[in-house]
């Protein structure tokens, strides 16, 4: 069965609608035709959708998806630009978009409005389908390379990059004397508020994550968040502001083969090479400690593998 790529909210969501009834019907057959593997058609049923509607900037992404996977690659990249002209905030990873049809440079990160747009949308069934249909295992595997990293070790303050909706915090909390979570989406904020488990929600990127009021982080946690952005070197540097000598980072990432840094897979998550995360981590003054290859989930019958990592501030 096919599904939509990664990112794009269905067009029968009101919100996502093109406000012209008949683009709107044009664009639901578009999607029966497309689900059926009938791509040209599609296409087609899109750009008549568009004809109707030329201010519909998520229906002029799906027009250039469906002819990327029509084999249109030319006419795709095209219809994409359009849409970064029409917004430059890129809310439906148009950029990401003409990087895999390799009409751009890959990004070192997508836009952070398509970020949070994306984790607002899965929100409500993040949880349901990463835990129980996709058997996703990235906190409990980064759990236990904690412990086997620092042995009984109780931290003082941790700070969640991307907490989401608070599976990793769950299995922090117990470890923490005080717990933060920093994430770009509301949605998945509103989740983690529920659990109580945080002593603070901040809603922003997570470059912009401050050093608490009263003196550093000795844990810092990014659980399946590296795999949205590209070139990792700010995040590891920005982790080493908020922590001093001896300070944790422990974080997941997708696995990409060591003959480049990292790479833009089709799901549009990015995965690095373990060579380049130890090289990026050294440059801003971090010694790994444990490093583990491991499978993450599993994504349309796939498994996932990755490298987890806890390192040491130097």
């Amino acid at each position: 069965m096919r599904e939509p790529l990664l990112g794009t909210p269905p067009l029968r969501h009101s919100l996502h609608r093109s406000g012209d009834d008949l683009a709107d019907r044009r664009a639901e057959y578009a999607e029966a035709y497309a689900k059926a593997g009938d791509l040209a058609a599609a296409a087609d049923l899109m750009s008549q959708a568009m004809e109707r509607a030329p201010g519909w900037l998520l229906g002029r992404v799906r027009w250039g998806e469906f002819l990327a996977e029509a084999g249109e690659a030319e006419a795709a990249g095209a219809v994409f630009r359009e849409a970064l002209e029409q917004d430059e905030a890129d809310p439906y990873g148009a950029r990401l978009k003409l990087a895999r049809l390799g009409a751009e440079p890959v990004p070192d990160a997508p836009s952070p409005s398509f970020v949070a747009g994306l984790f607002d949308q899965y929100a409500d069934g993040f949880e349901d389908a990463l835990v129980r249909r996709l058997d996703y295992r990235v906190p409990d595997l980064l759990l236990g390379l904690l412990g086997e990293a620092a042995p009984g070790a109780r931290f003082r303050a941790a700070l969640d990059l991307g907490c989401g909706t608070g599976l990793m915090g769950e299995r922090l909390k117990p470890l923490c004397d005080r717990l933060d979570g920093i994430d770009l989406s509301a949605g998945m904020l509103d989740k983690a508020r529920r659990k109580r488990l945080y002593d603070t929600l901040m809603e922003g990127d997570i470059l912009a994550a401050p050093r608490p009021e009263n003196g550093d982080y000795d844990l810092v946690t990014a659980a399946d968040v590296l795999t949205y952005l590209g070139d990792l070197r700010p995040v590891f540097a920005h982790a080493a502001t908020l922590q001093e000598s001896g300070g944790m980072l422990a974080f997941s990432t997708e696995f990409a083969d060591e003959a480049e840094d990292f790479v833009l897979r089709p799901s549009l998550r990015y995965a690095h090479a373990p060579a380049y995360l130890r090289a990026a981590l050294a440059e801003s003054g971090y010694a790994v400690v444990l490093e583990a290859a491991e499978t993450l989930r599993r994504d349309r019958g796939e498994a996932i593998a990755g490298t987890l990592i806890v390192a040491r501030r130097a």
